[in-house]
């Protein structure tokens, strides 16, 4: 949904990282649309989850979302480029706390903040399908501890 090529209806980001942060940009289009020139909050809320994710590569283990706050501060017009940066900002135990900012042309146009809470690999086996993941899970857990603690 979010970095994936395949959806046509994804939002195909590309996740670049820049020292201790992670960012995308994305320019949302009628595929995304909520009221009539705008995104909808739900694709918007979607764009923040996915790169907020990519903040893991920088935790070095894999965790999962536990909650999502976006704040929509001005409306998100279609067909301009939003620039989604996204950092941690605590760890404590499991719970990451990450943080990301929306803007488009300077302005910020919406912010989230996530906790996400690592888990050991063995999550996915039990509650999804991890062969479509290939060595990612196998580099995640080379850098995380048995538990998905990091060393």
């Amino acid at each position: 949904m979010g970095c994936g090529p395949a959806n046509p209806h994804g939002l195909h980001l590309e996740v670049h990282r820049s020292a201790d942060s992670v960012y995308a940009d994305v320019t949302f289009d009628e595929r995304h649309i909520g009221a009539p020139g705008l995104a909808h909050g739900g694709a918007v809320a979607a764009a923040c989850d996915d790169v907020l994710g990519f903040t893991l590569w920088i935790a070095g283990t894999p965790a999962v979302t536990r909650t999502l706050t976006v704040e929509y501060l001005q409306p998100v017009p279609l067909h301009q480029p939003h620039r989604i940066t996204a950092h941690i900002s605590a760890r404590e135990g499991r719970a990451l706390h990450i943080a990301a900012t929306g803007t488009c042309e300077g302005v910020t146009r919406f912010t989230a903040s996530a906790v996400f809470v690592v888990v050991d690999t063995a999550h996915f086996a039990a509650h999804g399908d991890v062969s479509g993941f290939g060595e990612i899970f196998e580099q995640l857990s080379r850098r995380s501890g048995v538990n998905g603690q990091t060393p």
